[in-house]
């Protein structure tokens, strides 16, 4: 396994953070594929199948029935059931993906999982309204042209179309998107996350690569581990998302020892 492949499968908190409201997420149920260097999907070890794919297992099919309908009430707004089944399903088979002992998904546990989330979102998102954070039409477009990076489609047009196969309309994605981008800049300005210091990256860039020669039994071919200068804005980028991952969660946490939070799941 090469070191962008080990640095990849960490997973960004941030991108956890924002699972459950991402338009990145819910394409991977109408099975896009991700293009190199930068999508969760990607993140996690590839493409993921297709809702209709037999290869996905149960995930792609998960019995809701007995889900509540709201899932959640957070400051008097529902969760709906529709937006917690979107969000289930596409977490659901990336989990799936990442199984490689064989062991199933525990869908309680992911349940709860994918319920957090939606609160910790809808939390954040709020805050972010109550801020004056909004997105402008021109936000929209850039947000959609980047989820169409990520997943290997030509336009934001693409985007619509694949989502529209999920019973999204143009308008659903384009307000998700909105949300999406005022989430994110909400924690971007709030974050106030620090550069990692050099030390820092080098020290990552060592583990990484004793964790290669470890799995190798010590034997790693040193021409497959690119250099340091390489992979350094790479290695950046991840401890930053890392740490911006962790102040949302910190906001969550304050958000929601302020807030009513009603979770029926």
């Amino acid at each position: 396994m090469s070191i962008r492949t080990t640095a990849r499968r960490r997973t960004s908190a941030l991108r956890t953070a924002l699972a459950a409201v991402s338009l990145t997420a819910a394409l991977t149920v109408t099975g896009c594929t991700d293009a190199p260097g930068g999508s969760a999907a990607s993140d996690q070890g590839g493409a993921q199948p297709a809702a209709s794919d037999p290869a996905a297992g149960p995930a792609a099919d998960p019995d809701l029935a007995d889900v509540p309908d709201p899932v959640a009430v957070v400051n008097g707004e529902e969760i709906s059931k529709d937006e917690f089944a979107r969000s289930y399903q596409a977490q659901a088979q990336q989990a799936a993906q990442q199984q490689s002992t064989g062991q199933e998904v525990d869908p309680a546990s992911l349940r709860s999982e994918v319920a957090e989330q939606l609160v910790g979102n809808r939390l954040l998102l709020q805050a972010a309204h109550a801020s004056g954070v909004r997105a402008t039409d021109a936000d929209v477009d850039a947000t959609l042209t980047s989820i169409a990076q990520q997943n290997g489609l030509g336009s934001p047009d693409e985007v619509v179309a694949a989502l529209g196969q999920q019973g999204l309309s143009e308008d659903e994605v384009r307000a998700q998107a909105a949300d999406q981008f005022a989430l994110t800049a909400y924690i971007d300005r709030e974050a106030d996350v620090p550069p990692p210091s050099e030390e820092e990256l080098r020290a990552q860039y060592d583990q990484i690569v004793a964790q290669q020669q470890a799995q190798a039994g010590g034997q790693a071919d040193a021409m497959q581990t690119p250099p340091f200068e390489e992979v350094r804005d790479q290695l950046a980028q991840q401890v930053v998302s890392q740490r911006e991952g962790e102040a949302a969660q910190a906001l969550v946490t304050e958000l929601r020892e302020k807030g009513d939070v009603e979770v029926h799941v």
